[in-house]
């Protein structure tokens, strides 16, 4: 199952960059991850329901291919590590690619979250976005840890 984040988003702090990429190194070969960097709509005189709607078309395209979208949201359910490992295990039994989609500075438009087979959170805590796409690439990592027997999570 190849696995993809979706993020708006642009010009990265150098750690962020770094974190994401020794994840994604990490994680084993049947779980690929791709990182596709979504550029934000500009502000301008625009509306937040004009710059999430051209957001979306960018992010539709950016989801071409993949069968699953899983879009992190701030009222999205809530799993444990196990948890997520054991959601990530189901998918891949079931099959099909699967994406992550990381809104921008106003979010996701509503439309695309309805059309989202899952909605998670990361923490109940506000997140800067990059901060979200580094714990998220962290955490795919933790959760492909856990359910290859690796002792990387420890539980308890």
């Amino acid at each position: 199952m190849k696995l993809g984040i979706i993020a708006v988003g642009h010009k990265l702090p150098e750690w962020v960059v770094k974190g994401c990429s020794e994840y994604v190194k990490r994680l084993p070969r049947e779980m690929p991850l791709s990182v596709v960097q979504i550029k934000p709509e500009p502000r301008g005189s625009k509306t937040r329901d004009q710059l999430l709607a051209s957001e979306k078309v960018r992010l539709q395209n950016a989801l071409q291919g993949f069968n699953r979208m899983v879009v992190l949201d701030e009222r999205g359910a809530e799993l444990t590590t196990l948890e997520f490992a054991q959601r990530l295990q189901d998918w891949m039994r079931v099959g099909g690619d699967t994406a992550f989609v990381i809104g921008g500075a106003d979010g996701i438009d509503d439309s695309l979250k309805r059309q989202a087979d899952h909605t998670i959170r990361l923490s109940s805590l506000t997140l800067p976005h990059a901060m979200a796409r580094l714990v998220l690439c962290e955490q795919l990592y933790r959760a492909a840890s856990v359910i290859r027997n690796h002792p990387y999570h420890r539980e308890g």
